[in-house]
C-alpha cells in the first residue's frame, strides 16, 4: 500500500514557476513507475509526465514538454515536477500517482492556479 501526499501548488502568474512534491510512504516505492496527473474544472483528468523506476526514462505530455521537469529521489521517497513559462491552461489540481495509476493511491492533489 502507498499513501501520496501532493504539495507545492499555488497562484502564479502566466510565465512564472512552481515546483510541485509528491511525498510517497509505504514500502518501495522506488519500485515504482511514478506519474504526474492533472485534471482542470469540467475536464477528465489527464496524464502530464511518467518516470520508470528502472531506467529512469521519462515521458511527457505534449503540451508540457520543454516546460516541466519530472525528477525522484528515492531516498526521500518523493517525486517533483518543476513547471516553467506557466500557462493559464495550466491551471488545474495535480495529482501524483503510480503508472499505470491505482484507485486506492489518488491524493488531495495540489491546486495550481495560472492567471493571465
Amino acid at each position: 500500500q502507498v499513501q501520496l501526499v501532493e504539495s507545492g501548488g499555488g497562484l502564479v502568474q502566466a510565465g512564472g514557476s512552481l515546483r510541485l512534491s509528491c511525498v510517497a510512504s509505504g514500502r518501495a516505492f522506488s519500485r515504482y513507475d511514478m506519474a504526474w496527473f492533472r485534471q482542470a474544472p469540467g475536464n477528465e483528468r489527464e496524464f502530464v509526465a511518467r518516470i520508470a523506476w528502472n531506467t529512469g526514462r521519462i515521458d511527457y505530455k505534449h503540451s508540457v514538454k520543454g516546460r516541466f521537469t519530472l525528477s525522484r529521489d528515492n531516498a526521500k521517497n518523493t517525486v517533483y515536477l518543476q513547471m516553467n513559462s506557466l500557462r493559464p491552461e495550466d491551471t488545474a489540481v495535480y495529482y501524483c500517482n503510480t503508472f499505470p495509476p491505482q484507485a486506492d493511491y489518488w491524493g488531495q492533489g495540489t491546486q495550481v492556479t495560472v492567471s493571465s
